[in-house]
């Protein structure tokens, strides 16, 4: 679907406005998931020319950086004089890797104090990711869920399967609780080969309920990265006064006076999200944190910086243990 005019106009002032990232506030008030994605994705190519990355983001599909051990006749000495780095040509056999994007739509994703909640940030994330991907000739799925399994579609790629990833993010959700551990334990059951697997979701479970699952896919060999999207007032506790407050999970009520909960509260937040980094430290998994008003190009970087990296008995690109975002 093709971008209204005045849609146009929003982007490219958004543009103008910032060097680099395309700025939330404009790209959320976009209605189609496609065009976000889209839009993202092109304004992280155009900050990456604007960057010391120039050069990489031109041929995703064509070019992979120069690694150690590299058969040297294969790198593109004319883009090396125009970027002073080193690319090889790629090959058709390498640039087909599985992806699956994992998508929390339990009710705590519905939360949100700006104008849109973490959902709709992870399904625009999500989107994007896919674009990204598909882009560079990656077979990519994607994987809802809340208690249990939504949907799951297996990674393709072939003409559509873009659009059946869009179609089903924009499904309306229709869970309550979050269980991390069944989806994941389902999908390492059923993804027989080495995949990327990229899990959102707000990770406001008990950090060491994920251990078993993470676990298992390392176990697999799959590659993982974990990105937490969280909105701004989470992380502060923006309240003004005593309110209550109602878990949108669970219905439980609870009252809460922010002059007096504040610094306990901050301080319990700091424990549970170091608790995230250290399991994924430990599993050897990525980790990237996003408030939702933050750009999604971080999530973008952060999964290029794990490209750049050369993972041990593997030709193709390979993904290691980066910690990064807020994180």
């Amino acid at each position: 679907m093709q971008p209204t005019p005045s849609e146009s106009s929003k982007l490219s002032a958004s543009t103008k406005a910032s060097d680099r990232w395309v700025d939330m506030s404009v790209l959320m008030r976009i209605k189609d998931l496609h065009f976000r994605a889209a839009a993202v994705v092109d304004g992280f190519h155009n900050g990456l020319h604007r960057s010391p990355l120039h050069g990489f983001s031109v041929e995703f599909s064509e070019y992979r950086p120069y690694s150690a051990g590299d058969d040297p006749r294969t790198i593109d000495w004319k883009l090396f004089a125009r970027s002073d780095r080193y690319y090889l040509k790629k090959f058709e056999d390498e640039t087909n890797r599985r992806c699956y994007v994992v998508v929390d739509q339990s009710k705590s994703m519905e939360f949100g104090s700006i104008t849109y909640a973490k959902l709709e940030y992870a399904r625009t994330l999500a989107a994007t990711l896919a674009y990204f991907l598909t882009l560079q000739r990656d077979a990519v799925g994607l994987l809802t869920f809340d208690h249990e399994i939504a949907d799951l579609l297996p990674a393709r790629f072939r003409t559509g399967q873009l659009k059946r990833i869009l179609s089903l993010l924009n499904r309306p959700p229709r869970g309550t609780a979050t269980d991390v551990r069944a989806p994941l334990n389902h999908l390492a059951e059923i993804v027989r080969h080495r995949s990327l697997i990229i899990i959102v979701s707000d990770y406001l479970v008990d950090p060491e309920s994920l251990r078993a699952p993470l676990a298992f896919l390392r176990a697999r060999r799959h590659d993982v990265m974990l990105i937490r999207v969280i909105d701004p007032s989470e992380a502060e506790l923006a309240l003004d006064q005593p309110t209550m407050l109602r878990d949108i999970e669970t219905g439980r009520e609870i009252f809460i006076d922010p002059a007096t909960a504040k610094a306990t509260y901050q301080t319990r937040f700091k424990q549970h999200e170091q608790s995230l980094i250290d399991l994924a430290g430990n599993l050897g998994i990525g980790w990237t944190s996003l408030l939702t008003n933050e750009p999604m190009d971080l999530a973008l970087l952060q999964l290029l910086n794990r490209q750049q990296r050369p993972h041990s008995g593997s030709r193709s690109r390979g993904y290691s243990k980066t910690t990064g975002g807020r994180g």
